[in-house]
């Protein structure tokens, strides 16, 4: 009787756990869809034009009274999102960890950011501000519904399946952006048959990817579980969102080798996302490529990066996760000198250069990820990953910064992307030099085969 008893058990944990890792890449399937369409194809150059509207003679407008190239307002509003954020994880991510419940906050932070989206339809004319504002609490509420979302990794996948269950997480993000981008370019490029302007088609595409995200987010908050913390725990926990961050940065001093990884991933992050958020930018301001091309070239990434991310994963199963994270910052750089000689009005090797982005962008996010769970310890996962989030977050604003006053200084956006390569070689160095199995035990953790 009992030799029947515990497989069955055992069955039904598996059952149970298997359901909510389903559940959990639902909600890349959900967000990620505003990174693809909004943030990295339609709202840049689109964004940019509505301020060029509103721009006086010499081509500044002024939020606040301060005089920007309208050029640079883009780029300018992603690094105020990043600060906006910096100021709120933690908070989040305290509040997570003082009551054992994500998912309400996961909710909260998914529709605010999913309505902001919806609201991009009324950017029209030259509302430029209201564009800027959309987009900023659009950023700060995806940045905080992150490190809820990430905080369930330790707790939904063990050691040896991590990096597996991290990569399947970003393939089914990346899925979901190529099968909504497909229905953006039909819209887009046919928007004279459906009655439509190009600013119209723009204006339902930045909308629908709102909606998907509040549609699908319904997913992950029916199936991932809430594990309430002991009474004690609770009320060691007690203080403020700055308060428990400085308990947290202070708690890892203890862990070194964590902040170590940190502080290589902040690097090496930074010019990930300044290149997803600026790409299109930079294709269409500096290439002179039109939105179809456009649309084509981040489509081939999505496609693309759903191999890469499971490719990367299976790398990381033979070479370890850090090797293989290593070997992509290599490829990265090469990815962005190369962007610098390619020529304009040529889309074919836009095309070349968006294959290789895909084949490493999403396993360079998902092994990233996987790898700092092992350096958690245990029953600190929010904590963490807020911390984590804030180092994605915290210097992020630099790369699009940088990248804003580049172009403002020189005119060329060729200068502003050569510029991101700086994040790759300082994010290398400083990730060659973490010895992760070490870094794993300090956490307490036991040591996967490969990392």
């Amino acid at each position: 009787m009992s030799s029947g008893t515990v497989p069955a058990e055992a069955s039904g944990r598996t059952d149970a756990a298997r359901r909510e890792q389903r559940g959990w890449y639902v909600y890349d399937w959900a967000c990620s869809v505003y990174s693809t369409s909004v943030l990295t194809v339609f709202l840049g150059p689109y964004l940019t034009t509505v301020a060029k509207s509103a721009a006086d003679a010499q081509g500044y407008v002024h939020p606040l009274g301060v005089p920007v190239a309208a050029g640079s307002f883009f780029a300018y509003a992603v690094s105020v999102s990043v600060i906006v954020a910096i100021v709120v994880m933690p908070v989040a991510g305290a509040a997570a960890d003082r009551t054992g419940r994500k998912k309400p906050l996961l909710a909260l932070s998914a529709y605010l950011g999913a309505a902001a989206t919806a609201g991009m339809f009324f950017l029209d004319g030259d509302r430029y501000l209201l564009g800027g504002l959309l987009l900023v609490v659009a950023n700060v509420s995806l940045a905080v519904s992150m490190v809820l979302y990430n905080s369930y990794l330790p707790q939904i996948a063990g050691p040896e399946e991590r990096d597996a269950v991290s990569s399947r997480g970003w393939a089914f993000g990346y899925a979901a952006g190529s099968l909504v981008l497909v229905a953006n370019l039909v819209l887009y490029t046919a928007h004279d048959s459906f009655g439509l302007s190009e600013a119209m088609a723009v204006r339902i595409c930045l909308a629908s990817a709102g909606v998907w995200w509040g549609a699908f987010t319904l997913v992950p908050l029916r199936r991932l579980r809430d594990r309430r913390l002991p009474a004690e725990a609770v009320a060691a926990r007690r203080g403020g969102g700055w308060g428990r961050l400085a308990a947290t940065v202070k708690d890892m001093r203890r862990h070194p080798l964590t902040l170590g990884f940190l502080l290589a991933y902040l690097m090496y992050n930074d010019g990930v996302q300044t290149v997803i958020s600026q790409a299109s930018v930079f294709g269409s301001e500096e290439l002179g490529l039109d939105q179809s091309t456009l649309i084509v070239a981040v489509l081939l990434v999505q496609v693309l990066a759903v191999a890469g991310a499971l490719g990367m994963g299976r790398l990381a199963g033979r070479y370890g996760a850090q090797r293989t994270i290593l070997g992509s910052l290599v490829v990265w750089t090469l990815i962005l000198a190369a962007g610098y000689f390619l020529p304009a009005g040529s889309p074919v090797w836009f095309f070349v250069l968006a294959a290789f982005i895909g084949t490493v962008l999403g396993g360079t996010q998902a092994l990233s990820r996987s790898l700092f769970s092992h350096l958690v310890p245990e029953g600190k996962e929010a904590e963490y990953f807020s911390a984590f989030e804030m180092s994605d977050r915290g210097m992020s604003w630099l790369g699009p910064l940088l990248f804003g006053l580049t172009y403002q200084f020189t005119g060329s956006y060729r200068d502003a992307i050569l510029s991101l390569i700086l994040f790759f070689l300082i994010g290398f160095a400083l990730l060659a030099r973490v010895p992760v199995r070490r870094a794993v035990l300090d956490a307490g953790n036991p040591v996967p085969g490969r990392i």
